[in-house]
């Protein structure tokens, strides 16, 4: 595995407080209605996707997710000012506005989604797997889910397909501990979600998904699988979500006290504690990266409100190819 350095370190929390200030932007414009229709949003969560990064091969890699998904693309490399943009509605998104909060997309940088149908990413990211292995690509596919999608049958028809055909693909399920407001505990007469990958002998087991180190170490350990021929894993990533399941989540089914103590494990804070510790950044420094994320996020928040929303007529040049098409409207 790379080395977790003081670079690493760095790097992890000016990302990481970079997804938490856009996400936090969000839901701010939300209430404001700048931003409309469902909002997930990722704060809690944000080890995963730094570990996962860490242990990627950007450029030949490639991830498929749910719905909350805004940052996921911004760590792989599309610009931040263009997801805000899409989910503003605005021409300037990933998606021209058209895909809004659920559906950022990127085949540039290998982001294959953004799906609001509950598990349907699933067996999409085996399918992705399956094209590199039969175009013989160095590629592995990470395929985020929730613990909710983890019931749906097509988990279990993608597990036994990717397995049957050893297929490159490392199946992830962030469990947050709530499918909406349905929690693990009420969905199954189990609690261990990773034992799923044993009916299938497929490589699986469960990961401290708070911390970044851990999840890095988990997924190197996978992708090097796959990208070596050994095939699937599946990983029960162990997170919170500190807000609703969307912003019109009232969270009648936890306590703030539940949600305190997860915030005592918080990843920026295990991160940022290793960076005082080790003396990695003084205070100042530490505010310096601060003041960035803070000037970036709201440089983003700008580009949003001044960009233009799309014309009526990019609706029918983006859903038909056919320029004539004859039931299309002459006069829009």
């Amino acid at each position: 595995m790379k080395k977790i350095t003081k670079e690493v370190y760095l790097s992890w929390y000016e990302n990481m407080l970079f997804w938490r200030k856009f996400e936090d932007k969000l839901a701010q414009v939300y209430i404001q209605q700048k931003v409309r229709g469902f909002l997930h949003l990722y704060n809690g969560q944000e080890a995963i996707l730094a570990g996962a990064l860490h242990a990627m091969e950007l450029g030949k890699d490639k991830m498929i997710t749910a719905y909350r998904n805004h940052v996921q693309p911004i760590g792989m490399g599309v610009d931040p000012k263009k997801v805000m943009a899409e989910l503003y509605g605005k021409e300037t998104g990933t998606s021209k506005g058209m895909g809004g909060s659920m559906h950022i997309f990127s085949k540039e940088f290998g982001f294959y989604g953004g799906h609001g149908i509950v598990g349907g990413q699933i067996p999409l990211g085996a399918g992705i797997a399956f094209a590199d292995k039969y175009f013989k690509r160095d590629g592995v596919t990470l395929t985020f889910f929730g613990d909710g999608a983890a019931r749906q049958g097509s988990l279990h028809e993608a597990f036994n397909l990717a397995m049957l055909w050893n297929l490159p693909v490392v199946f992830c399920v962030e469990n947050n501990q709530y499918a909406m407001g349905t929690s693990v505990e009420r969905s199954a007469n189990h609690t261990d979600i990773w034992k799923l990958g044993l009916g299938y002998e497929m490589p699986c087991k469960p990961v401290d998904a708070m911390n970044p180190v851990t999840v890095a170490e988990a997924f190197d350990e996978a992708i090097t699988r796959a990208r070596t021929g050994g095939g699937p894993t599946f990983l029960e990533l162990k997170t919170y979500r500190y807000r609703g399941h969307s912003m019109s989540d009232a969270q009648h089914y936890r306590t703030k006290e539940e949600v305190a103590e997860y915030q005592k494990i918080d990843p920026i804070t295990q991160v940022l504690d290793v960076i005082k510790s080790k003396k990695y950044a003084s205070d100042k420094q530490i505010e310096e990266i601060n003041n960035r994320v803070k000037d970036k996020v709201a440089e983003c928040q700008k580009f949003a409100e001044e960009s233009p929303f799309p014309k009526t007529q990019q609706l029918y040049d983006m859903v038909y190819e056919q320029e004539d098409y004859p039931f299309l409207p002459h006069k829009l």
